[in-house]
């Protein structure tokens, strides 16, 4: 009867939340805790149709439950306390500018990753032979696809830059 006498692992952590609550902010923090359930729903879409058996859908059963789990910690994180300053997530601080930037960041953003998680799933053994056949329809796919990934990696980067600037305006001001 030993698990008695232990100390409640869930119950200890919680000043450490508090504590990234108050560096990060309220969003800040749903933002990078939301990455516990996203990471295993990712891992179910990229290989359901990849992998037969119950792997995937063991990562989508996980990604469900700790989808639940986040959405009561997100309820208990508004009863937290955070002293008034700037954070670069305060979505009510922000100024217009700073919201579009943030915004497009993650437009840009969400692209890249879903063009990569496609380019890491797809068998482009179709692709590069009809590449070699020299079909038309087929360079132009190429050259979407890669112009896609230009854009999107060039709009990620252009934009993180403007949406930090924009942050560090309003942190100045």
């Amino acid at each position: 009867m030993t698990w008695l006498h232990t100390p409640n692992v869930f119950w200890a952590s919680l000043p450490r939340v508090e504590r990234l609550v108050e560096r990060w902010g309220r969003t800040g923090f749903a933002l990078a805790s939301s990455l516990a359930w996203a990471l295993p729903m990712a891992a179910w879409a990229g290989s359901v149709d990849l992998s037969p058996g119950p792997g995937p859908w063991i990562a989508f059963g996980a990604g469900l439950v700790l989808l639940a789990a986040w959405l009561v910690l997100l309820a208990w994180l508004g009863r937290i306390p955070v002293s008034p300053r700037p954070r670069r997530f305060d979505l009510a601080a922000m100024s217009r500018s700073e919201r579009l930037w943030n915004a497009l960041l993650a437009g840009f953003g969400i692209v890249l990753i879903g063009w990569l998680n496609g380019a890491a799933t797809v068998d482009w053994g179709i692709l590069i032979a009809s590449l070699r056949a020299g079909r038309a329809g087929s360079v132009g796919l190429a050259i979407g696809l890669t112009t896609l990934l230009a854009i999107a990696a060039l709009g990620t980067a252009l934009s993180w830059r403007r949406a930090t600037d924009a942050f560090r305006a309003r942190a100045a001001s």
